[in-house]
């Protein structure tokens, strides 16, 4: 489960995070605390919710189901 989780924490951050450089400016896109985008932008051992992927997804306009896929899981 730990593996999964870091491959989803790592694909946030590499595909909306790092391209926009500022981890508040995604954070206020995408409908989750400022202090969440920071915890994925630097936080080796966060665990994402599923809410927050959930919050994430409806702000990219993707199906869950689209995310996990794009996530390689």
């Amino acid at each position: 489960m730990k593996i999964a989780n870091r491959k989803i924490v790592e694909f946030i951050r590499d595909k909306w995070i790092v391209p926009m450089n500022n981890n508040s400016q995604f954070a206020n896109e995408n409908n989750i605390d400022e202090k969440t985008g920071r915890r994925i932008w630097e936080d080796e051992n966060y665990q994402n919710s599923l809410i927050t992927i959930m919050r994430i997804c409806e702000a990219q306009n993707i199906k869950l189901s689209k995310f996990f896929e794009m996530a390689g899981l």
